[in-house]
């Protein structure tokens, strides 16, 4: 069903008042959300086509299966189908070995088998896109079908004891023939992000029995222990490219979703570190730029730092403003900026086309973070090529910035 365009969107406004009381933010910046709802209601055509484009994948989702680990027709080295697990992406059956192990690396080229059914990448993207849809539809339509298949997607994957994921990465990124699980498979789970976003937006909704809501908290509690005090947790935040910056979103993110600000500030401590290492002077970063796929590492990086200064704005801290040794974030999204609708000045080499729109988010926060008319201006370009982009609707930007 097409919930919202069946009913008239002047009846919007009444429905999203009888909520039982107001979310939770924890990534989503609320000022921003408002003027979105404003721009609804106030039937912008922008924001509507971007509300058509959302709730189109909402209610795809209505009538998606419920999503579990134990689906996966493969198991981990351990046996359990509770345990999530995954294929590194860049690697291939070894062509010189009659059974093709072990398998031999190709950065940058994307081994589509990875995603197939018989581990658990696909789905947990799936659930986490899909869950994603239906907590930001129900927060700017306030449709309940919407929260209440999140909540039944929720339950299913993280409670259910027949269905539930185990809180732990250990089988995550495995390289048949070499290695049973790999601590930059943590990665895949920086969509567990959206997910926590999600639950908050659907809480006011009442779909979620308070056992229910707690109980998903343990889970992110306890997965959150596992990546501060696991070997695999320990390595990723060491990393010093974008494995560490996501690593860092996810414990941040985690610990405000789980009520643990120190555990946040602390990290946060550890982001502004990365700052100084990873970034130029000129907002270049050199270890995005080196590999086979630099502009999309780049902007990669960025989404990561994005989220973490929002988290520190609830905080009370300015991670966008942060400088040291001359390197600052603002001067790393200034430098994507400068290319995001030029392509043909782009420098650096890669494999595949390269695809302005991967910049569109972090412009867009970029804007509503900064007073540089160079964000809202490239941001407003890409957006005019995507006019319905959900990316709109939660940062709040009037139609072309």
């Amino acid at each position: 069903m097409r919930v919202l365009f069946i009913m008239a969107l002047g009846g919007l406004l009444a429905s999203l008042t009888a909520r039982a009381g107001e979310p939770r933010f924890i990534t989503y910046p609320p000022d921003a959300l408002a003027a979105s709802q404003a721009a609804i209601v106030d039937r912008q055509a922008s924001a509507v086509a971007a509300l058509r484009a959302l709730t189109d994948a909402a209610d795809d989702a209505l009538d998606a299966p419920l999503y579990s680990v134990t689906d996966k027709t493969q198991l981990p080295a351990s046996g359990d189908p509770h345990d999530y697990f995954s294929f590194a992406p860049y690697w291939w059956p070894n062509p010189d070995t009659p059974d093709g192990l072990p398998y031999v690396h190709r950065d940058g080229e994307y081994n589509m088998a990875t995603k197939s059914g018989a581990t658990d990448k696909q789905r947990m993207l799936d659930f986490a896109s899909d869950v994603e849809a239906l907590g930001l539809a129900y927060h700017f339509t306030g449709e309940i079908a919407y929260a209440k298949k999140a909540a039944r997607q929720l339950v299913h994957w993280f409670v259910a004891d027949d269905t539930r994921m185990n809180p732990n990465m250990r089988y995550a990124q495995a390289i048949p023939g070499r290695v049973a699980g790999r601590d930059i498979g943590i990665i895949d789970s920086r969509v567990l992000i959206a997910v926590a976003d999600s639950i908050e937006l659907i809480r006011p909704a009442g779909v979620l029995a308070p056992e229910e809501y707690r109980a998903v908290q343990d889970w992110y509690r306890a997965f959150l222990n596992w990546l501060l005090t696991s070997d695999h947790g320990i390595e990723e935040g060491r990393a010093t490219n974008n494995h560490g910056t996501w690593y860092d979103a996810q414990v941040v993110a985690f610990a405000l979703f789980t009520h643990q600000p120190g555990v946040a500030r602390e990290q946060l401590d550890k982001t502004r570190e990365r700052i100084v290492t990873q970034f130029t002077p000129a907002g270049k970063q050199p270890e995005e730029l080196a590999r086979t796929r630099p502009w999309h590492y780049s902007n990669f990086n960025l989404q990561a730092y994005a989220k973490l200064a929002r988290y520190a704005d609830g905080l009370g801290e300015d991670l966008w403003h942060y400088q040291s040794h001359g390197r600052s974030l603002q001067a790393g999204f200034r430098f994507v900026a400068g290319y995001a609708t030029d392509p043909r000045a782009w420098p650096y080499d890669g494999i595949g086309t390269f695809d302005g729109s991967e910049a569109l988010g972090n412009l867009l926060a970029a804007a509503h973070a900064y007073e540089d008319p160079l964000f809202a201006r490239e941001a407003g370009r890409l957006l005019a090529e995507t006019p319905e982009a959900i990316e709109r609707l939660l940062h709040g930007l009037p139609s072309g910035g």
